[in-house]
């Protein structure tokens, strides 16, 4: 499998854009939160995590996601993801993360949405 990479982008606005590439496990889960945790220290009202380049999460990857979703929930900061391969939206769907995440298809269709926020 390969391994996780995470890239933050250019803000938008307030919302806070990281590009997640490979296998989420629980290092790349581990490396998302903790990038969560310096977004929401900066105040930001929105994270988009681009799931592009990800075809497959494992179980404690997506328990951090779970995590990450807690916490911007406590901080009323919305968490979006867009770019799902269908796999990943199918897991996203089973594990209920698409109940309170939001959920894009395109990066201009997520960002156009958080620029409202």
């Amino acid at each position: 499998m390969e391994a996780c990479t995470l890239k933050r982008e250019a803000d938008h606005g307030t919302a806070a854009i990281l590009a997640v590439a490979g296998y989420i496990n629980n290092e790349g889960g581990e490396a998302i939160a903790r990038a969560a945790r310096e977004i929401l220290a900066e105040g930001k009202r929105a994270i988009l995590l681009d799931l592009a380049k990800v075809r497959i999460i494992n179980s404690i990857g997506i328990s951090l996601l779970l995590e990450v979703l807690e916490a911007c929930l406590s901080e009323n900061v919305v968490l979006a993801f867009c770019n799902l391969h269908p796999s990943v939206a199918k897991t996203f769907e089973v594990m209920g993360l698409s109940q309170y995440a939001r959920l894009f298809g395109s990066r201009d269709e997520a960002l156009a949405e958080l620029a409202r926020l």
